[in-house]
């Protein structure tokens, strides 16, 4: 047995990989093909028991982390967002009647200035050599795509966090492969959008932007989560989707909670925020 280096350490123990080769190339006997036999790690059935849920909870908080980690990225903007929102000019895949095709048709002035926003946040994480503010998606169609596309289209990397749908949701195609990152557990996948979120930006979306929205300020309430800037873009849309004003008259939040909310309708509106906060120098 060979010692090795792991992670610049010495480690003089077996290879995990090495010996899950070794066992592949055993002699197919009864006894070396029982699902008995079968080392725990390399064991898919075993694995995906149900008895096993903290060990898969744990090896999806695990994987994305260092592969982000290792890759230097140590920072991201967020940007949660309405699969449903389309391109301007392409018919609204979603829309089951013409109100709803007319909506959503109308909202495709918001995958533009998600993708603007996207190309701002890019350029300056370009500039700070691809580790700070990466745009961080869901992976997904509509709002997500214009991330990730945006990202792409200053040649910049970008993260999606994706996760398995019953209608087979496929990462779009402008995520950064590396980085395209698939998830069971929606838990873990929404504390992956905020480990390293330095701002939070939310475009019109359906139930699951809105449950975005509202764990994100709830942590931020609580003070469970540092407060960075929670940027919802389309202040007529949120105005009239969500009464913020009336929860606070009606005394479920405290005024002051407000104020954990900034509302925009463009992306350099956007980005002056982040950089007010964070004290971002402009580019020169």
């Amino acid at each position: 047995m060979n010692a090795k280096l792991t992670n610049e350490a010495w480690d003089p123990l077996a290879d995990s990989r090495e010996d899950k080769r070794r066992a592949d190339r055993q002699p197919r006997t009864p006894q070396s093909t029982s699902p008995a036999y079968r080392l725990a790690y390399a064991d898919e059935d075993f694995l995906c028991r149900e008895e096993l849920r903290p060990v898969r909870l744990q090896l999806e908080l695990l994987k994305p982390e260092m592969i982000l980690m290792e890759a230097g990225i140590r920072s991201t903007v967020v940007m949660f967002g309405g699969a449903r929102i389309p391109e301007p000019g392409k018919d609204p895949w979603a829309a089951k009647n013409e109100i709803q095709a007319k909506n959503l048709a109308a909202a495709s002035r918001y995958y533009e200035e998600a993708r603007s926003f996207a190309r701002l946040c890019s350029t300056h994480s370009l500039a700070a050599n691809g580790q700070e503010y990466v745009v961080c998606t869901g992976g997904g169609p509509g709002v997500m795509e214009a991330g990730n596309r945006g990202a792409h289209d200053v040649g910049a990397a970008s993260i999606g966090l994706n996760v398995v749908l019953p209608h087979e949701q496929a990462p779009n195609e402008y995520v950064t492969p590396e980085f395209s990152l698939n998830f069971h557990y929606f838990a873990i996948r929404k504390m992956h959008f905020l480990i390293r979120a330095k701002a939070i930006t939310i475009f019109p979306g359906g139930f699951g932007t809105m449950d975005e929205l509202f764990e994100t300020l709830t942590l931020i309430q609580t003070r469970r989560m540092d407060h960075v800037p929670l940027i919802l873009f389309g202040s007529e849309f949120w105005n009239s989707i969500v009464d913020f004003q009336a929860l606070a008259d009606f005394g479920t939040i405290s005024p002051e909670d407000l104020d954990l909310l900034n509302f925009v309708d463009t992306a350099e509106e956007a980005w002056s925020i982040i950089a007010e906060h964070h004290e971002i120098a402009p580019l020169t």
